[in-house]
């Protein structure tokens, strides 16, 4: 059974175990399934209301984007459990057997690569939730800014998990790339995300 196809509460108790997937990179890819959700969840309390017309398309736009978002998102908590398996095996090779460096390298390339995608994926998420908040129905501002927060914490999480294989790898060059690449996404997209949060705190405020 895929962790796609769990139900919350199969989900959060494998989480919580001694296992080792899914870990911080699937709560990651489902922090950002769950904000592009709270976008559509805007996008349909904004469709239909005259007040809205006017931006009725770009609303619709953003709401296709969200979706598809979402679904890979999802796609994603499995896409990172299944990068790690092969790198735990290669853990296990003993550390006198030739190519064992070799198969941990590469491994830990395809195990970055994942938390890479969701990084990626909430930093898009963030751009569209930015649209909701500004295009989006008044009373749902809050589901907007929700979903901005969530995004950033799925941002930061995935940051993390691409880290945390960046920092065994021998080869420091590809190393540094990826961890420049995830730095300047951070450095982007998080300010972002806290822009949106507070344009709605100040809404509801005052």
């Amino acid at each position: 059974m895929s962790f796609e196809n769990m139900s919350l509460g199969e989900f959060s108790a494998v989480l919580a175990s001694r296992a080792s997937v899914p870990g911080g990179g699937g709560a990651s890819a489902l922090c950002a399934a769950l904000s592009n959700a709270l976008g559509c969840m805007v996008g349909e309390l904004t469709l239909g209301k005259e007040q809205y017309k006017t931006h009725e398309q770009t609303v619709l736009t953003l709401m296709a984007e969200a979706e598809e978002l979402r679904k890979d998102a999802l796609a994603l908590i499995d896409a990172d459990a299944e990068a790690f398996a092969p790198l735990a095996e290669a853990y296990a090779i003993p550390k006198n057997e030739p190519g064992r460096a070799e198969t941990l390298e590469k491994c830990l390339l395809t195990a970055a690569d994942a938390p890479m995608r969701i990084l990626l994926l909430a930093c898009k998420s963030i751009e569209l939730l930015e649209g909701f908040a500004e295009y989006g129905s008044r009373i749902a501002l809050s589901d907007a800014g929700t979903g901005a927060a969530i995004a950033a914490a799925a941002a930061g999480g995935a940051a993390m998990n691409v880290y945390a294989n960046t920092r065994l790898m021998k080869d420091r060059e590809t190393a540094g790339l990826l961890n420049k690449k995830t730095d300047e996404l951070l450095e982007a997209y998080l300010p972002r995300a806290e822009a949106v949060c507070d344009k709605v705190r100040r809404a509801l405020t005052h």
